[in-house]
């Protein structure tokens, strides 16, 4: 348990994000391990009254300015749907002006149309999950665009409106190179979005992208090609202007992704939909993951919520060690020693010491942050803390 120590300041209150999970595919990509399921019209629709019926039981003043359409392919939805769904959020939360809202979109649904609709209902913010610019590499993920498909979707989501555009791009894909990933670095960066996430490719037990590997014979780079390659991404997207704020994730100004700094920096956030979380205060809950277990149990009147806890000083305190590190600014241990009335360099300095030795980790008077070099081995560095 943690000693008592300093009480911090009443602060205001939390501004929330809303997180609405939509789990429907059209196609199941063989990386994926999110809560998700192939599109089915039917389950579809009931699913979207259950939604919409969450969302306005959860009703409430407090104010509201970010809201994430994740999958899933939230861009299975119509225009007339997302816009539905977001009148449901105004009437329930008080949702401040210049709100962020982000859809996640493949670029084989971009068309015209439907991204002048998603602009019109009130998405500001586009998340296209591209992968590669390489056909070769989409194929070996099961994905349905080509890399033609994902240059023509970015540039018919501009000339639709959209001036907030994510581009995700995984690294370390099967059989890729150092210089395949910087093609696809250097496609994105002639396009200039306006943040991009570059994901590290984790092969979950049981994808069945394992079993094609095998049956492909193709490999992973060793590991120091796939050092090379996230060094190389980020050092060519800093110098097109670009500055990296989170360990997967880099902007222009002014255009970090509002909504996730929510998760890395101890903000609170309400989830909907099957399998969604939700952070407030102590509590931490996560709702049933089976879509039609979800819906049943909204048509019948019954609590959605699978899992709830109280997270303790201890568990708080970890999440915001592991979870602030992420960040490129790190943490302030003094800010953390006033909020829990422990300094974390007293409790954990020991065991830090050594990465801060080997240039993993650096302490600059009351701030920790990871390198980049330390970024690659977080998931080593944060036992420290479990």
């Amino acid at each position: 348990m943690i000693s008592g120590g300093p009480v911090a300041a009443p602060v205001a209150e939390a501004v929330l994000g809303l997180y609405l999970h939509i789990p429907f595919c059209d196609a199941i990509c063989n990386y994926c391990n999110f809560n998700r399921g192939l599109l089915d019209a039917e389950l579809k629709a009931r699913y979207l009254v259950a939604l919409e019926g969450e969302i306005a039981r959860a009703s409430e003043a407090t104010p509201v300015d970010t809201i994430f359409f994740g999958g899933g392919t939230p861009s299975v939805l119509t225009p007339t749907e997302v816009e539905t769904l977001l009148s449901v959020c105004r009437d329930a939360f008080d949702l401040r002006p210049g709100a962020e809202i982000t859809l996640e979109m493949n670029p084989e649904g971009a068309s015209n149309d439907r991204l002048h609709g998603y602009r019109a209902a009130g998405i500001n913010r586009l998340s296209l999950g591209i992968q590669s610019f390489r056909d070769e590499e989409l194929q070996r993920l099961g994905r349905l665009h080509s890399a033609g498909r994902a240059v023509e979707a970015f540039w018919t989501a501009r000339a639709a409106g959209f001036d907030n555009i994510s581009l995700d791009l995984m690294v370390w894909l099967p059989e890729q190179t150092v210089i395949a990933w910087m093609e696809s670095v250097e496609q994105l960066i002639s396009m200039g979005p306006d943040h991009a996430s570059l994901y590290l490719l984790e092969l979950y037990p049981n994808a069945p992208l394992r079993e094609e590997m095998a049956r492909g014979s193709w490999e992973q780079a060793p590991d120091e090609a796939a050092v090379e390659m996230y060094h190389c991404g980020l050092a060519a997207l800093e110098d097109a202007g670009y500055r990296q704020y989170e360990i997967s994730n880099v902007a222009r100004p002014d255009h970090r992704s509002r909504h996730n700094l929510k998760y890395w920096s101890g903000g609170e956030w309400l989830g909907f939909g099957c399998g969604a979380h939700s952070t407030r205060g102590r509590r931490r809950w996560k709702n049933v993951s089976d879509i039609g277990d979800y819906a049943a149990r909204m048509e019948a009147g019954e609590a959605v919520v699978g899992s709830s806890r109280e997270l303790s000083d201890e568990e708080r305190l970890t999440d915001t060690m592991f979870l602030g590190l992420r960040l490129v600014e790190g943490i302030d241990l003094g800010l953390i020693e006033a909020r829990f009335g422990q300094d974390p360099w007293d409790r954990w300095g020991s065991k830090l010491e050594p990465f801060v030795a080997a240039g993993l980790l650096v302490r600059e008077q009351r701030r920790l942050r990871l390198t980049r070099e330390g970024m690659l081995l977080a998931n080593e560095i944060m036992q420290v803390f479990v």
